[in-house]
């Protein structure tokens, strides 16, 4: 939908209203969907990351609890304050997911993925400036005596039940709206309590991709890409099971591309 009018009215508040909506759902404005997604993922991988690097820094440990629970509330956080400009899926298996399902424009998944991908790296690039190249920069490795493939499969049955949460809570038939977040910061927060120590419980290829890239180490990251992609892959054939194919529901259209972009 073209923006029908380039000049701000100066009448009502319904008029002027109407014309921030018609604004927002401007396509020459995906700019803007694409920068919600970098600084969203960029503050997830920041608190996901950097309980490791504090840790190190300061010597001051930060507990399992703390450091599982931090990018939890992080997402919570960012999927109520960007939810509605971009979807707020700051994770390239969310995206894929919900192209996948028929709820997002394939079209529009590369640049989502670049955007989740710079703001990941420039979370990492954050912390190396503040703290130094330290705690490993928050990597995600396979736990002690687990190799990658149990690590990949790990990650693939979290990332399942995630992606899960986020197409249940987001179609029709059990919209949540933004309530929607609870649950999925909760699945976060208790994947992590209980996987952490087996593969680090990312769930998310920009989250591992970040601190590989500014390391140079990519040999772990094999995990947390088939891991994850194929995880969302499996959720998105449970919800054809549980709830017939995708594509034909306008809220969950609305809660894969920001409550404002339908259409676009």
């Amino acid at each position: 939908m073209a923006d029908p009018s380039p000049i701000r009215p100066a009448g009502s508040h319904a008029a002027r209203e109407e014309w921030w909506v018609a604004r927002f759902h401007d396509p020459a404005l995906e700019w803007r969907r694409l920068f919600a997604e970098t600084i969203g993922t960029l503050l997830l991988v920041l608190a996901g990351a950097g309980s490791a690097v504090v840790s190190a820094a300061t010597h001051v440990e930060i507990g399992r609890t703390a450091a599982v629970t931090a990018p939890g509330l992080t997402v919570l956080a960012m999927i109520l304050t960007l939810g509605a400009v971009s979807g707020a899926h700051l994770n390239p298996a969310v995206s894929m997911a919900f192209a996948l399902r028929g709820d997002f424009p394939w079209r529009r998944v590369p640049a989502y993925v670049i955007a989740q991908l710079l703001g990941a790296t420039l979370a990492i690039l954050a912390l190396w400036a503040i703290f130094g190249k330290v705690g490993a920069l928050g990597a995600t490795v396979p736990g002690p005596r687990i190799d990658g493939l149990q690590a990949s499969a790990m990650e693939l049955l979290l990332s399942a039940g995630l992606v899960s949460t986020i197409l249940g809570t987001s179609s029709r038939a059990q919209n949540l709206g933004p309530i929607s977040a609870f649950g999925v910061a909760a699945y976060v927060i208790l994947a992590g309590l209980w996987s952490s120590p087996v593969s680090g419980a990312s769930m998310n290829p920009a989250r591992s991709f970040g601190p590989d890239l500014v390391l140079g180490d990519f040999s772990h990251f094999w995990v947390y890409l088939v891991g994850p992609l194929g995880g969302a892959a499996l959720a998105v054939a449970l919800a054809t099971l549980l709830r017939g194919p995708g594509g034909r529901d306008p809220v969950a259209a609305r809660a894969a591309q920001g409550a404002s972009d339908v259409g676009s």
